[in-house]
């Protein structure tokens, strides 16, 4: 059987209130369209149309090549963006499934069921449906003897027997495509709206005596949509719930997943530990028995087995093996900290590769450079890397000696094995097992202050005369 799937992605979502398109508004990190298409992307589709309108530009950019694109100039309904759709649809596709761009907790197994439901049974239609607690301002699935669906109908429009139906419609739909092409050419826009509704298509197959079925959702959390800031709050504890729980069950510990915050393309190895206010943001990968958080974020990193880090920043950066960083370090893009390296508080490290073995324990800024294994980067040294327009390199050899306060106006090179005496400004280069001071020679005046602070109380007084004036 030939597969497609459409996802109505056409309105711009004004309850927003956003100048953003609704289905790029991100939900663990990622846009939420691009959740439905990753688990679109697991079923054996021929074609997946996304269908755009308002902001078309941006939703098109963060597709890309992952669909084919139908253009609804002007949002008449949804029954008129699937009309937008079909002329797009191959010839000979079976089965079309139809969903919303605003609902990224569909899961593609859920999917699978929809379309396995169509095919047996060889249906004009199958709804997806739910069974709900509370199904005020739904639509509501009233069925035939049978048990098959006979219409939907919009709680405006039920009567008081109808509104106790909790069995609700969820806007997603497996359609026998050549059924759905004549329902959708019978569709009217006679409502006060004047748009053209998909579920009116349910109502024309029923009437035409066609077999329309329900599929009920085995977990109603994957149907929930995104309308408002609230509901997108909603389904993103839902949705870190649930892979917070995939990676528990992964041999993860989260130790307060309420409070432990991972993105959807994040990966982690067993045994890790995961403290609370931790967010694990973009591509990161986590190798295994790392120990992370509490206070910790760390953004589109790699992050090997054994590291260690607290209370701090990563960005865009490599950790490698047993490493440990924090607390309230901060590892800007581009940095590279080697096996065995300490970056200990309030360090700064920016687009420099730290050698392994080295220790940069404290109240230090590297920046620009390469710094070799098994250093001792003082606390307080800093590498003056910007001379007000041009970035330069600074490179410290292995097993060298920076001193605390010391600083590296670069472009400046330290061989192996070189000692800088603390409080030096280093502008020439070092060589091997250099020994480098740079500092004012130290002048000690005795008593001094002493005569300082007589001289100051003999002329207070006559310092009094002219106040006021």
């Amino acid at each position: 059987m030939a597969r497609c799937a459409v996802v109505l992605a056409a309105g711009l979502g004004t309850r927003m209130k956003s100048s953003k398109h609704k289905v790029l508004h991100e939900v663990a990190g990622k846009p939420m369209i691009l959740h439905i298409l990753d688990q679109l992307s697991q079923l054996h589709l021929q074609q997946t149309i996304v269908v755009v309108g308002q902001a078309r530009e941006e939703v098109m950019s963060v597709v890309g090549n992952r669909a084919e694109f139908a253009i609804q100039d002007e949002q008449n309904g949804t029954g008129h963006a699937l009309q937008v759709a079909t002329p797009l649809i191959q010839p000979d596709i079976d089965t079309t499934l139809v969903l919303y761009g605003d609902a990224p907790l569909i899961q593609a197994q859920t999917m699978e069921r929809l379309f396995q439901c169509q095919e047996q049974r060889q249906a004009a239609a199958v709804v997806l449906t739910a069974s709900v607690v509370n199904p005020t301002g739904l639509g509501r699935i009233l069925k035939d003897a049978a048990g098959n669906i006979a219409a939907i109908v919009e709680e405006k429009d039920a009567n008081p027997e109808q509104r106790k139906v909790r069995e609700i419609n969820t806007g997603i739909y497996a359609f026998a495509t050549p059924r759905m092409r004549q329902s959708l050419a019978l569709l009217k826009a006679d409502n006060a709206q004047g748009e053209y509704y998909l579920t009116d298509t349910i109502g024309i197959l029923r009437r035409q005596q066609e077999l329309v079925l329900s599929c009920p959702v085995e977990n109603e959390d994957e149907v929930a949509s995104v309308n408002n800031r609230v509901q997108l709050a909603e389904v993103n504890r839902i949705f870190r719930r649930n892979l917070n729980r995939k990676w528990m069950l992964e041999g993860v510990t989260i130790v307060n997943p309420d409070s432990t915050y991972i993105d959807a393309d994040v990966t982690i190895g067993r045994d890790t530990i995961i403290y609370p206010e931790t967010y694990l943001q973009g591509t990161t990968t986590i190798g295994e028995g790392c120990t992370l958080g509490p206070n910790l974020r760390v953004s589109s990193s790699r992050i090997d087995d054994g590291a260690q880090l607290e209370q701090s920043v990563v960005l865009e950066s490599v950790i490698h093996r047993s490493a440990t960083v924090g607390p309230f370090a901060y590892i800007r893009p581009g940095s590279e900290i080697g096996v065995g390296v300490k970056i200990g508080d309030f360090v700064e490290i920016k687009k420099s590769a730290i050698g392994d073995g080295t220790k940069v324990s404290h109240l230090a800024y590297v920046g620009d450079a390469e710094v070799g294994e098994r250093v001792n980067v003082g606390c307080g040294a800093i590498t003056v890397n910007y001379d007000g327009e041009r970035k330069h390199r600074t490179v410290v050899g292995d097993d060298s000696f920076v001193g605390s306060n010391v600083n590296l106006i670069a472009p400046v090179t330290v061989g192996k094995g070189a000692y800088l005496c603390a409080g030096s400004t280093i502008t020439d280069d070092v060589g091997d097992d250099g020994f480098a001071i740079g500092r004012g020679r130290q002048v000690t005046k005795p008593d001094y202050v002493k005569a300082w602070k007589q001289r100051a109380q003999v002329e207070k007084p006559n310092s009094l005369k002219h106040e006021g004036r």
